[in-house]
């Protein structure tokens, strides 16, 4: 029996996940989160197997969650279940320590299979996704200056687009305002933009402007 922790912050969603791993003899669900706090929380102190968590939640969420997890419990398989479909955000995830990737689009169909899968050692990833990290393994491609962010870069960047202030970013990610300002000045600078509309407009041209997950 594989148990599972679902960690997403909309209760809709960790409904429909419910129902469609109903029945399923080898697969239980035996706790859920509701952002990231609360997910640190479960992991720490409940028993399970595979966790099956949403790449944006309140609190410290991301790329960020992943690597604390990882740190503390190096062994536990990691699904990501998310709304990005963009490969630079499965890149990260990946690279961070997650075992699996999967759009929610595509989880009616995919979830059981994903969920076995990482649960037995193996990864479960696209193949647009398997050829995103070998071309990361790459020099870097100039065309895409949003690959040279770093990982807090690319999440305050993801902010950014969506139209939060320095404060709220801030708030979300549970960092100063002064070093959010840092953060986006770094982002001016690499991807060579001198203004909020010039990154909005390069997020909805590289398809990285997602609706909320």
């Amino acid at each position: 029996m594989t148990r599972i922790l679902i960690a997403d912050d909309h209760t809709i969603m960790r409904e429909g996940l419910k129902r469609i791993l109903e029945g399923i003899e080898d697969i239980q669900v035996v706790a859920e989160a509701v952002d990231g706090f609360d997910t640190l929380e479960k992991v720490r102190n409940t028993e399970f197997d595979v966790l099956l968590m949403d790449l944006s939640m309140p609190g410290r969420s991301g790329v960020d969650l992943i690597r604390q997890i990882k740190d503390e419990f190096p062994k536990l398989p990691i699904l990501i279940l998310t709304m990005h479909e963009e490969e630079q955000y499965a890149v990260r995830a990946i690279r961070a320590g997650a075992r699996g990737y999967l759009t929610k689009e595509s989880a009616g169909t995919q979830l059981v299979t994903a969920l076995r899968k990482v649960a037995s050692g193996r990864p479960y990833i696209s193949i647009e996704v398997a050829e995103q990290l070998a071309m990361s393994a790459m020099p870097a491609d100039d065309s895409q200056p949003h690959t040279s962010l770093s990982d807090r870069e690319f999440e305050v960047f993801t902010h950014l687009v969506k139209g939060k202030s320095i404060t709220e970013i801030g708030e979300l990610l549970h960092l100063s305002v002064k070093t959010v300002s840092t953060h986006k000045t770094r982002i001016m600078q690499k991807m060579n933009m001198s203004n909020l509309s010039d990154l909005v407009q390069y997020a909805v041209a590289h398809h990285l402007l997602q609706p909320q997950a």
